[in-house]
């Protein structure tokens, strides 16, 4: 078997953020943290396709936060046909009906993932969240949003990027073209990085968050496997309390 470098690539990418993102992930965790001392949900956005992933890593998921929110829809996601979810990632205002819909008060806490960082159904949704009031935390890359030529036709109409709403940056150094693998006879780069790279930051986020918890003697909310003996019955209690909460329980 032949990698052509993909194994290196990704521990590459898993060490830079290591090494250079543990900062910005404390920031975001305290905010999450916090949030989960004062009984609020941890709201989580993915700008469209294949960043809509992480938003469902995090949701329902054994040994995750049941106080994840997931605002979750469909048409901006893989689970739609994909020129449609292509389309809508890029229709201005569709991302500020998502965020209104789940009626975010002033100091909720919100994570967008979006690699790309400059989409209209990114954009808007970041706009929505800052004029709600809730705190933004942005997992993206800057290759992305510092390369893309300023008139790109996929860009927000206002021209902005992700970072510039964001309260906490957590850069994921997704490289422009996501796919990171050359193979000798075609001219296509395979092997994308970017989910991997984004679920780790995502399990990065939800340590230091329960960390952080503990630290505080807050008794943070954590699934069960409901797959495991017993955990259907450890889950209950948080299916009793979230489920009017949680739209997508």
């Amino acid at each position: 078997m032949q990698d052509f470098g993909y194994y290196q690539a990704v521990l590459d990418n898993l060490k830079l953020v290591n090494d250079t993102q543990g900062e910005a992930i404390t920031a975001a965790a305290t905010l999450m943290a916090d949030a989960i001392a004062e009984d609020r949900l941890i709201h989580v956005y993915g700008g469209g396709g294949h960043t809509t992933l992480p938003v469902g890593e995090m949701f329902f998921r054994a040994g995750g936060l049941a106080c994840i929110n997931p605002m979750m829809e469909t048409g901006l996601s893989v689970f739609n046909q994909a020129e449609k979810y292509l389309a809508l990632e890029r229709t201005h205002d569709f991302g500020a009906s998502i965020v209104k819909y789940y009626r975010l008060q002033p100091g909720d806490v919100v994570i967008i993932f979006h690699n790309i960082g400059v989409n209209p159904a990114t954009i808007d949704a970041a706009m929505e969240i800052k004029a709600a009031g809730a705190k933004l935390i942005a997992v993206s890359s800057k290759y992305w949003q510092e390369g893309l030529p300023a008139d790109h036709f996929i860009r927000h109409k206002s021209g902005k990027n992700l970072y510039d709403f964001a309260d906490v940056i957590i850069e994921d150094f997704n490289p422009m073209g996501d796919a990171v693998v050359n193979v000798p006879g075609l001219d296509t780069p395979i092997a994308p990085i970017s989910n991997i790279v984004d679920f780790y930051i995502a399990h990065l986020l939800e340590i230091e968050c329960v960390r952080l918890c503990i630290e505080k003697g807050v008794t943070p909310p954590v699934w069960n496997s409901a797959n495991a003996p017993g955990g259907d019955e450890k889950n209950a209690a948080y299916l009793a309390k979230y489920r009017p909460r949680v739209k997508m329980l």
